[in-house]
């Protein structure tokens, strides 16, 4: 865990513009930076960047966030990544939050491991392009099957020389630990001498999501039947092989762009179609796929197209991992290649236009195309049918979220209709096997919903009309703003003796539970806990929060939705105010709004009590408390200059 001293000190380093401005060319316009947006294809600039809010936000596709949030949206790196890749560019030293004896041991391991594999990705790819064995056995296969110099370079392809222990030598000159060496899977140990692994063989390195190498595949190239045609780095700390897909270091961009991740095979198809163009693609290493995959898939796109071999292996390979893809609501598409081909050779043989145009216009939705392949093989028998109908409903029960509800009903209908049986009867089956899951998953389905109803309300209480919900976006924009005072503007001076800081919390403290949205109260929470340790919070605690929840909220209330323009001078006469230059009216507003609606409730309630029997001093209290609300809700209007508010 990084410590927080070491946090503090990158993100007082951070510059938006500096960071965001490596990946988007920017021009400035007025106060803010404009690009163009690199989430979505856009041909008009719509990307905005604040220096001044420290925020981003395109006005195209909605994306918006701060610089951590940017790196961990287009590089897909995690909150501690993104921290580390700040800190790499500021030349910040990560100091590390104590860790126990076992947790500094495995994190050694990990760092020992990655230095190794770097060192072996070098020795491997130098070894392929700077020895004579290299060219004329690595090179020479890569090219003729069909790879240019560029893609192997890109790729980090390299080769490792056929013979007993070239490389361990190497590898003990560099001084690298024995044990991690066999730990790496890159030396076995053998009769007491340490022995190359992946003697004579192509080596792919495999990276994870930063770019580090955390494996290798090694494919043999001479023809041995004793051999495999494949060696994999084993498993350790820092290749799990179930928590991997090749490619995706170079892939995660375009599928964010593209909305749709390729799934292939093999190292050599992800290579094939990188070189023709064709860069959302990925790998699963031929294993099946794993929920680990499927959610690091989610992380880039709800859209997968799973491109294998048309034969009876690679239609069984596509249709292992289904059920769990439908319950993570990926979009699972699947396109089988003509038989004897595979997406490698096949894109070299249509070329790079063909092969797209083929995925397109032969995509198979998966769970109709599984229905297809189980009917084929029932071949008329009732019984096996019965089965078939049986698994259609149990995989279509998998789509049991509330947003894909509509997409289930679809798939009963067509599937029913392929069965040729009763919708209802099959929608039945459906909901049967909904119920017995939701049985066995009775624990773990309740902690989902409490933690998913947290600080929401049920569409029950949520008013539908437009005029509430008018009302309810009023009052939402007013706590929004009360949050925007305090982080924009707390530290400023209110008064000789205090704060802004301490006004708004002196007179906001009981208004509290007018606050419907839980989120905000967190961040008012947090600040307060900040402000009595003597602490001087500002937006950049919130911005930059490792909780993403609240460092989402806090960017989308920094909003950049209006900026002076520099040409009102023009049009018009005398000073133009700033909001900076006005922060005491505007803080001043939102605190009698927020009084003003607790006045309003007191009323509310006051008047209920009229309606119960009451002795004739009981009324006089209450009509004297309705009038003393009423004198303050007259001055409360007044000074905000409203005729009405409700």
């Amino acid at each position: 865990m990084i410590a927080q001293q070491t946090i503090q000190q990158i993100l007082s380093r951070i510059d938006i513009i500096e960071i965001v401005g490596g990946f988007v060319k920017l021009k400035k316009r007025g106060a803010n930076y404009l690009g163009l947006c690199p989430f979505h294809n856009e041909k008009s600039p719509s990307f905005t960047v604040s220096p001044a809010k420290e925020i981003y936000k395109c006005f195209g596709c909605g994306r918006s966030g701060n610089t951590i949030s940017f790196l961990m949206e287009l590089e897909k790196y995690s909150y501690a990544e993104a921290l580390r890749w700040l800190a790499a560019r500021y030349n910040v030293e990560v100091e590390e939050k104590e860790l126990s004896p076992e947790l500094r041991q495995q994190q050694q391991m990990a760092e020992s491991l990655y230095i190794i594999n770097a060192f072996g990705q070098k020795y491997f790819t130098n070894f392929l392009f700077e020895t004579e064995e290299g060219q004329d056995i690595g090179l020479s296969y890569l090219k003729e099957r069909g790879f240019n110099e560029d893609i192997i370079r890109k790729f980090q392809l390299g080769y490792s020389p056929d013979s007993r222990d070239t490389f361990s030598r190497a590898a003990l000159a560099a001084q690298y630990n024995p044990e991690y060496l066999q730990k790496s899977g890159l030396v076995v140990l053998r009769e007491e001498k340490l022995l190359d692994n992946y003697r004579g063989r192509i080596i792919f390195p495999v990276h994870n999501q930063t770019g580090k190498v955390i494996g290798f595949g090694a494919r043999i190239i001479k023809t041995n039947d004793r051999a495999p045609k494949y060696i994999n780095t084993p498993e350790n700390e820092i290749y799990v092989k179930s928590k991997i897909l090749y490619g995706s270091w170079l892939a995660r961009q375009a599928i964010d762009k593209q909305d749709e991740c390729l799934l292939v095979e093999g190292y050599t198809d992800v290579i094939s179609l990188h070189q023709a163009g064709i860069e959302n693609v990925v790998a699963s290493g031929g294993t099946s796929l794993t929920i680990d995959q499927l959610r690091l898939i989610k992380k880039y796109t709800r859209h997968l197209t799973i491109i294998y071999d048309g034969d009876g292996a690679g239609i069984k390979a596509a249709l292992r991992g289904l059920d769990m893809a439908l319950e993570e609501s990926l979009d699972v598409r699947l396109v089988l290649i003509p038989d004897k081909e595979d997406p490698d050779s096949y894109v070299r043989k249509l070329g790079a236009a063909a092969f797209r145009e083929f995925i397109a216009t032969n995509k198979k939705d998966f769970i109709l195309f599984q229905l297809e392949v189980a009917l084929k093989d029932a071949a008329g028998d009732t019984n096996k049918k019965a089965a078939v109908v049986n698994q259609v409903a149990e995989t279509i029960a998998r789509i049991n979220k509330a947003e894909d509800f509509t997409r289930q009903q679809d798939y009963i209908r067509q599937s029913a209709e392929i069965l040729h049986i009763e919708e209802t009867g099959l929608h039945s089956l459906v909901n049967k096997h909904i119920r017995e899951r939701i049985e066995k998953q009775e624990n773990r389905a309740a902690t989902q919903a409490a933690q998913a109803g947290e600080g929401t309300e049920t569409a029950a209480a949520i008013p539908q009309d437009d005029e509430s919900m008018n009302l309810l976006f009023r009052h939402e924009q007013n706590e929004r703003g009360m949050i925007r005072d305090l982080l924009d503007y707390g530290l400023r001076s209110w008064n000789d003796e205090t704060l802004v800081a301490d006004y708004i919390l002196s007179e906001c403290q009981d208004l509290l539970d007018l606050i419907d949205n839980k989120r905000l109260l967190k961040i008012l929470d947090l600040y307060k806990a900040l402000y009595q340790q003597g602490l001087e919070p500002t937006s950049k605690n919130f911005l930059y929060h490792e909780d993403q929840e609240l460092s989402t909220l806090a960017v989308s209330i920094m909003d950049l939705n209006y900026e002076i323009s520099p040409n009102w001078k023009d049009h018009f006469e005398g000073k133009i105010f700033s909001p900076d230059e006005l922060y005491r009216e505007d803080v001043l507003s939102t605190v009698r709004y927020l009084k003003l609606r607790k006045i309003k409730r007191l009323m509310e309630e006051n008047q209920k009590d009229w309606d119960k029997p009451h002795s004739a001093e009981d009324l006089k209290v209450l009509m004297q408390t309705h009038q003393h609300l009423k004198e303050i809700e007259m001055a409360l209007l007044h000074d905000l200059g409203t005729v009405i508010v409700k």
